[in-house]
């Protein structure tokens, strides 16, 4: 039988999780995910034009993505970031999900324009960059929907991430700040739907960890992601775009 975590959860098992499509009115893109008590809102903006960095010509689109932690998301209180500076956490993060984002993307389907996808986190409980990136595909997804000259969102498949660790000896899926905090392993994983990695990351926390470690949190990531694409298939619905 899985190990059950502090929390009466079975290691293996995600967290609840709660999609909220077009939550606001002013965003093509709107979602609010919810795992657990973590809870992240993730707004798509299009903008027909390219990156100032980017060719002016180019006939190749961009997706890129913002994160923040708002103020009231954590206890104690998150100092804003101001004058445009982020901290190193923040930018290592929001690296992350436009990586994540455009490693399922047809640029040069998209055309010249540049879809954002912004990700403020309204309550923190653990697995933050992780829910960004799940959120902000769905919100990515009805954005190109919103584009009239595309017949289809131009994506080549789905992509999700989650959170494992080792805790207390265990593998367990699906950190929350506690078991978070407890972990003297962390990792991060995305995967696309078709079970391909994007990112992997993962640290000793002040310790080491084995191949077989290493293997049962892959494992419990792959389950996890997989659980993950059929929770972002159903809220889609009939906008799902993948075959």
């Amino acid at each position: 039988m899985p190990r059950k975590t502090p929390k009466d959860r079975s290691a293996d098992a995600l967290r609840p999780v709660k999609i909220t499509r077009r939550y606001t009115r002013s965003c093509p893109g709107s979602v609010l995910y919810q795992c657990g008590r973590t809870t992240v809102l993730c707004t798509a903006s299009v903008d027909d034009s390219v990156p100032p960095w980017m060719n002016r010509n180019a006939e190749r689109g961009w997706v890129t993505a913002e994160y923040n932690m708002l103020p009231g998301s954590t206890n104690p209180r998150k100092r804003r970031d101001r004058s445009g500076k982020v901290d190193g956490r923040t930018s290592e993060i929001q690296r992350l999900v436009g990586r994540s984002l455009r490693a399922v993307a047809d640029l040069a389907a998209l055309g010249p324009r540049t879809v954002t996808v912004d990700c403020d986190v309204l309550e923190a409980d653990g697995g933050t960059r992780t829910a960004s990136i799940t959120g902000a595909l769905i919100a990515l997804v009805d954005a190109l929907g919103t584009i009239p000259d595309l017949d289809a969102p131009p994506l080549v498949d789905t992509v999700a991430a989650v959170s494992v660790g080792i805790v207390d000896g265990q593998p367990v899926l699906d950190l929350d700040y506690e078991q978070d905090v407890a972990a003297a392993v962390d990792m991060n994983v995305v995967m696309t739907g078709e079970g391909r990695f994007v990112e992997v990351q993962g640290t000793g926390e002040e310790a080491t960890f084995t191949d077989r470690q290493l293997s049962a949190m892959l494992k419990l990531a792959r389950g996890g992601i997989a659980e993950l694409v059929a929770i972002q298939r159903e809220a889609l619905g009939r906008d799902w775009p993948f075959q």
